[in-house]
């Protein structure tokens, strides 16, 4: 089995920053909450995450490490570091100030194989309202900051260390190389897990979980499901049919273009054209969340009417990634709603179906690294990420087909705009909104009275956190002129500069 580093989850927002770190070393490593420790089977090195708590509350997580101290080489950052003070009888107090934001790091045992090859005066990112004023007598200092004394440290003749800050965010200069330290040259773990040997692993896995019987995969287009296609194609061949539901809501020309390409990469797909099943059910909506429950709804039916079609299926396949199954166990418990997901995932219980994840243990970079590895044609590999409800939750107000229309022709000209001019790989995701505001406009000698369409780009990496693109004016101009000049029913664009938070990515 491959070896592993166990990350134990206290609830610090920057917890799968400290997972994609040791992934980008090509060390397979899982994040677990603190209160629900797995087996620790290959497991070569335990890292304690930050925490919004305090380690003086009376409810503060308290973990039980018995079997990882002096067994497992151990690294506490931050919450963590300040637990390990508390557990073992120093003393972690509330700050005087609170200690936020970038400081230098000096530091005061270069010697030490958890700091090597780290500058002796380096940038570090703090973020903290406790500190640690007293240590016990078994702990040396590392290294310190000008306000915090013991931002670095270890426990003597013990594989233990603490630190104050945060090594995984982009502000810590030479966090990563800590991290390599920690990871690679103290737990010792092999850098042997990349995508190949994912692709290799993987592909054996689901061979021995489906043995013969068949499996079902709902598309999207996206490159999550596709990932997932291909990597059960090349796992169990025939066995494998794949549905992909034209819902009326998808970009223009999208169904028949991504229908090609899956047919050409030797797919067992079905295509079903069930677009007018989708306006029906959309009908008199406007609320948001009824419009995203009502194309949900007519996706179960569709896909469920499908898969009775074939025959021995056993197996639900999803493009479910790790993120996804983070959130779900995470330490504080699922997030609050902020809108209902439209997925397989959705599908109810009467379909009877075993669950088969293939792509649960990467993050979104690492699928598309699996994919390029697995030769997934460009087109899907890097296509912007694209809601469930496709167009439907970009038309805000009652959704008709003609509405439809005009959007996916004002998408196609400002998509297709980024691709020629070069900007499209620069965005996370773009796409155009339109708006149930009518204005007044002039084209030639006549007055119009149409609707007005919102452009969005955003770049992200992981989609949590956008910030909105700042595309050339003369690209905008290009494209206002172009989506007003073509397309019918639409006299005035404009373009949305929210950032998220406090705005999402899509409007609704």
């Amino acid at each position: 089995m491959i070896d592993k580093i166990l990350i134990l989850d206290f609830g610090s927002q920057y917890t799968q920053l400290i997972a994609r770190r040791i992934r980008e070393l090509n060390v397979y490593c899982e994040i677990h909450p603190y209160n629900k420790i797995p087996s620790l089977d290959n497991v070569k090195g335990v890292i304690l995450s930050g925490s919004p708590s305090s380690v003086r509350q009376q409810d503060a997580p308290m973990p039980n490490l018995d079997g990882v101290i002096n067994e497992i080489p151990l690294l506490g950052i931050c919450y963590g570091a300040q637990w390990l003070i508390h557990h073992y009888g120093g003393n972690v107090e509330k700050s005087d100030t609170r200690e936020y934001g970038r400081a230098k790091l000096q530091i005061s045992m270069q010697s030490d194989p958890l700091l090597n090859g780290v500058s002796a005066e380096s940038q570090v990112w703090m973020s903290h309202g406790d500190t640690i004023t007293e240590t016990p007598k078994s702990v040396i200092n590392l290294g310190s900051t000008q306000d915090v004394k013991n931002a670095a440290y270890r426990f003597v003749n013990q594989q233990i260390w603490g630190i104050q800050f945060h090594p995984e965010v982009y502000h810590s200069t030479e966090g990563k190389k800590l991290i390599e330290n920690f990871v690679v040259h103290i737990a010792n773990a092999s850098q042997t897990w990349t995508p190949n040997s994912f692709v290799e692993s993987t592909v054996s896995e689901i061979r021995e979980t489906v043995k013969k019987e068949n499996v079902v995969l709902g598309l999207s287009g996206g490159v999550d499901s596709s990932v997932a296609a291909l990597l059960l194609h090349r796992a169990i061949g025939e066995q494998l049919t794949c549905i992909f539901v034209d819902n009326g809501l998808l970009r223009k020309n999208e169904f028949t273009d991504v229908l090609d390409k899956y047919k050409s990469l030797g797919l067992n797909v079905k295509g079903v054209d069930a677009k007018q099943l989708f306006y029906d059910s959309l009908h008199g909506l406007t609320d948001p969340e009824d419009k995203r429950k009502a194309i949900g709804k007519t996706f179960i039916d569709v896909f469920d009417e499908e898969a009775q079609k074939i025959s021995n299926v056993k197996w639900l396949a999803q493009g479910t990634i790790y993120p996804d199954i983070i959130e779900s166990v995470s330490v504080n418990g699922p997030s609050a709603t902020i809108k209902s997901h439209h997925n397989v995932g959705g599908l109810p219980d009467y379909m009877k179906l075993k669950i088969i994840e293939p792509l649960k243990t990467l993050f979104k970079d690492e699928v598309r690294r699996v994919g390029k590895s697995i030769n997934l044609p460009e087109i899907i590999l890097n296509r912007h990420p694209f809601p469930g409800p496709g167009l439907g939750i970009r038309i805000l107000g009652e959704v008709s087909e003609k509405k439809v229309q005009i959007l996916q022709e004002v998408d196609h000209i400002f998509i297709n705009g980024l691709k020629t001019s070069g900007l499209y790989d620069d965005v996370w995701q773009a796409g155009a909104i339109l708006l149930p505001v009518q204005s007044v406009g002039v084209m030639g000698d006549e007055r119009t009275y149409e609707n007005a369409v919102a452009l969005r780009a955003v770049t992200s990496t992981d989609g949590m956190t956008a910030d909105w693109c700042h595309l050339p004016y003369d690209f905008l101009a290009d494209i206002s002129n172009q989506i007003i000049n073509r397309v019918s029913g639409i006299n005035r664009v404009t373009y949305d500069i929210s950032s998220k938070p406090p705005a999402t990515i899509e409007w609704e």
